[in-house]
């Protein structure tokens, strides 16, 4: 008879491993369930309509023609004619366009209206938040209150708008609001209004999404990394560093430096030159949260909000501050 000491030992390294086997499986069937209940798409699509806002260019432009050509009835939202017009010409008979300025109640108030002339008792199925701008963006201090305003009054309080508007149509037909945030809603390392307006995206699409699940309507939240999209135009973006450069005090000026000011365009260079250009990656999130029977609560775009921003929004305020603020220039006067 051998010593049971010993057999013991023998048989306890097997354990650990018919753990991990047993976690690989589990979580091997969970992704397939996942993957199963996320492939199955509602019916009856072509007798659907769906309102996006933001359609002149970028994400709302690519997911209006996406949705057409799946046979929705898409209601486009431009801010010029000039958009409108070479939307209708690259799409079906079926899309129609209106003006809308969304900082603009009226405007919005009158969307509205002409949307419920034309969906009647069917009501809206789907609303897309998708306009949105990123400039004056600069250092905190070289900003106005009125430069803050101006990107609020379209990314945050445009969105409330334009879904307050449109909620007693998306309640008849019990439908699906898309709100566009950003990874810049999970992180905040530049100044400027943008990163405020994502954060507060995040926050009323996450009260709105409790409120109106006893309705039937669900709220899904887009979280793109950086694309290449006016909102990451480095042209638009460096000019706008000049321009209120140009316009601070003296006293500014010396704390930060010409080095300072340089390097922030170089640095704004350098990151829009690493852009995504493949749009679709977020418009194919649109699309699925518009037409999956079990969408998403939330969508994150791109590899960078998958592996960077996103888990770099769980970390310690110390790596945060640590990894962004690596990037900045050096200031003039430092203490």
């Amino acid at each position: 008879m051998g010593d049971p000491g010993i057999k013991a030992q023998q048989i306890q390294p097997k354990q650990p491993l018919a753990m991990w086997l047993y976690l690989a499986a589990f979580l091997g069937l969970y992704l397939l369930c996942r993957w199963y209940r996320e492939k199955q798409i509602l019916s009856h699509l072509t007798e659907k309509y769906v309102f996006i806002t933001g359609c002149d260019s970028g994400f709302g432009n690519l997911v209006a023609r996406q949705l057409d050509a799946r046979g929705l009835r898409v209601l486009a939202g431009c801010f010029t004619e000039e958009g409108a017009k070479k939307l209708k010409e690259a799409t079906s008979q079926r899309l129609q366009t209106i003006s809308l300025d969304v900082t603009k109640t009226e405007s919005v108030a009158q969307a509205a209206a002409w949307a419920k002339g034309i969906v009647g008792d069917k009501g809206l199925w789907g609303l897309v938040n998708n306009a949105g701008i990123s400039i004056p963006t600069a250092p905190n201090e070289w900003l106005t209150k009125e430069d803050f305003q101006k990107i609020l009054d379209i990314n945050l309080l445009g969105v409330f708008d334009v879904t307050k508007h449109m909620l007693p149509l998306l309640r008849k037909a019990k439908g699906r609001i898309v709100n566009v945030a950003s990874v810049m809603g999970r992180v905040s390392f530049f100044g400027g209004g943008y990163c405020p307006s994502k954060y507060g995206v995040e926050a009323f699409s996450d009260s709105l999404r409790i409120e109106l699940a006893r309705f039937g309507v669900k709220v899904c939240i887009i979280e793109p990394g950086y694309f290449q999209t006016a909102v990451t135009n480095e042209k638009l973006l460096v000019d706008t560093f000049t321009r209120l450069w140009d316009r601070l005090p003296d006293e500014i000026k010396h704390a930060y430096g010409e080095r300072y000011f340089e390097g922030m365009k170089k640095g704004t260079a350098e990151m829009q030159a690493h852009c995504n250009p493949d749009l679709s990656l977020v418009t194919n999130c649109m699309e699925h949260a518009l037409t999956a029977v079990y969408p998403r609560k939330r969508y994150s775009a791109g590899w960078d909000a998958k592996l960077f921003y996103i888990p770099m929004s769980y970390m310690p305020v110390l790596v945060h501050d640590l990894v962004f603020g690596w990037s900045y220039p050096k200031p003039a006067q430092t203490s």
